[in-house]
């Protein structure tokens, strides 16, 4: 089976709102139903988990009954880090499904994820083990120390920036949590980077660069102009 891992744990303190970024309503629906919907609507998708921010679980339902979303199989909270809301939610997922099931963890406030991403990410996650979903850097990339000058670059070719979903065999992902504890790892900007600093090897699968992550206000302008946007005829 392949489980989608909702991440909806943060209070959104970037966005300067007044309730979760994640609960935002764009055009009459919240940004995490956007989300959510990529997940329903895909075929190979068994079933939805959600980690959520105390206090919004039964309006997370009922926007879930609203909308159809009726892959849900459960929601928990949140923890105290990104890296502790993932580990909730695997261990809610190990209770009801198999170990060597593929789960995909996505995050709530990147609602553009595509039909295709989602494809790849399994496909990838089933030939090499795990899948980051990732795109190339464009950028001229330069290092600091400080953010305020730089006298160095790094070669763009050599990097990639990562999006979600990450999918991974669930017995393996589990592993790596328990082995980070083990070595006192509890604070990892993400999946890929927690495998990375347990020198284990991660695998790309497309992404896109309308696969954007909600952070600030300006986020959701481009989210609700990328809405409204549909490809040319004319291009390949």
């Amino acid at each position: 089976m392949n489980i989608a891992l909702i991440i909806a744990g943060g209070n959104g303190i970037r966005m300067h709102q007044d309730i979760p970024k994640q609960f935002i309503n764009v055009n009459n629906k919240p940004i995490i139903i956007y989300t959510l919907e990529a997940f329903q609507n895909h075929p190979d998708i068994d079933a939805i988990e959600v980690v959520c921010i105390d206090g919004w679980h039964d309006i997370l339902m009922a926007y879930a009954k609203q909308f159809n979303i009726d892959k849900l199989t459960g929601i928990v909270s949140g923890g105290k880090c990104g890296q502790e809301s993932i580990k909730k939610g695997l261990l809610d997922i190990k209770s009801k499904f198999h170990e060597d099931d593929v789960v995909l963890i996505h995050d709530a406030i990147r609602p553009l994820v595509s039909q295709e991403i989602i494809s790849d990410n399994i496909v990838k996650c089933k030939k090499y083990g795990n899948a980051i979903t990732a795109i190339p850097c464009a950028e001229a990339m330069l290092k600091t120390e400080d953010r305020i000058y730089s006298n160095s670059q790094i070669d763009r070719n050599k990097l990639m920036r990562t999006q979600t979903p990450q999918a991974f065999i669930l017995k393996e992902i589990l592993n790596a949590h328990e082995e980070a504890k083990t070595k006192n790892i509890t604070n990892s900007v993400a999946s890929c980077t927690l495998m990375v600093e347990l020198g284990k090897n991660v695998y790309f699968s497309i992404g896109s660069e309308k696969n954007i992550k909600l952070t600030t206000p300006e986020d959701i302008e481009i989210f609700k102009a990328l809405l409204n946007t549909k490809k040319e005829d004319w291009m390949k």
